[in-house]
């Protein structure tokens, strides 16, 4: 059972604030650690090496503590939104929101770290699947916050590495409406052709010639949600456009 969440982040506000910490814990699994009883919710966290110190929502698990940095529940949040907030974040940590490309290059730059990501999945019938990558990490923004991820396992299918030939997003830059990093001009999928990908497929991505992973396009209700060129795809789990009805990105370190 864990404690009241309020309980057990007395000592990241409180350094927040200046009142006692000196510093911050990095990131949710060191707040698990030092709190066994912690519960799930939102922390102020100051990642290794910086001065920067932001609220996060935390996925307490019972041996570790996962960072939030995307969800999708609901077309309340868009997410059909340019550079500038894709790069600093938006929406409702407790609800649907995106944590921001900056904060998840400052989480992940640190070499000494082992970050892992973890996308989970439900569809509009009760279903889930998972994918996790090993060695997850975000370049950046002079890289277009390109996009690395190592080791996969999981029963959604790699879908960043691409469901055909020619489209792995690993090593991808981000690309919105207003900055286009997808490496193809025209974009080409079976007989439709058009200059940019966030033209088709809607909201910022690490779109590489498309790609067969896409989360951040039009949410889509269950009584249509398939044959949309925006919504949120993972075609290795769905191979037709199918729109997922939740989904979650999560990040971890090994410490």
């Amino acid at each position: 059972m864990c404690l009241p969440c309020n309980q057990v982040r007395m000592k990241a506000l409180f350094g927040f604030l200046g009142l006692i910490l000196t510093a911050l814990l990095s990131h949710c699994s060191k707040i698990r650690a030092q709190s066994p009883h912690a519960c799930s919710g939102v922390y102020i966290i100051q990642p290794t090496g910086t001065e920067t110190r932001f609220r996060v929502y935390c996925e307490m698990r019972q041996t570790d503590g996962w960072i939030v940095i995307q969800r999708r529940s609901g077309g309340v949040v868009s997410f059909d939104r340019g550079w500038a907030q894709y790069r600093h974040g938006f929406g409702s940590l407790t609800y649907d929101h995106w944590l921001g490309l900056e904060k998840m290059h400052m989480l992940t730059k640190d070499t000494t770290k082992v970050w892992t990501l973890r996308v989970d999945l439900w569809d509009h019938e009760g279903g889930h699947v998972f994918a996790e990558y090993r060695d997850f990490r975000i370049g950046d923004e002079g890289t277009a916050y390109q996009l690395h991820v190592g080791t996969y396992r999981g029963d959604a299918g790699d879908a960043i590495r691409g469901a055909y030939t020619g489209v792995d997003q690993n090593g991808a830059g981000f690309s919105t409406f207003d900055r286009d990093n997808d490496n193809c001009s025209p974009c080409i999928q079976g007989d439709i052709a058009f200059n940019r990908c966030t033209d088709n497929h809607g909201g910022g991505w690490w779109y590489s010639s498309c790609g067969s992973a896409a989360l951040n396009g039009n949410w889509h209700s269950s009584d249509d949600p398939s044959g949309w060129a925006s919504g949120l795809h993972w075609l290795t789990w769905k191979p037709v456009p199918y729109s997922a009805k939740v989904s979650r990105m999560m990040i971890k370190s090994d410490w």
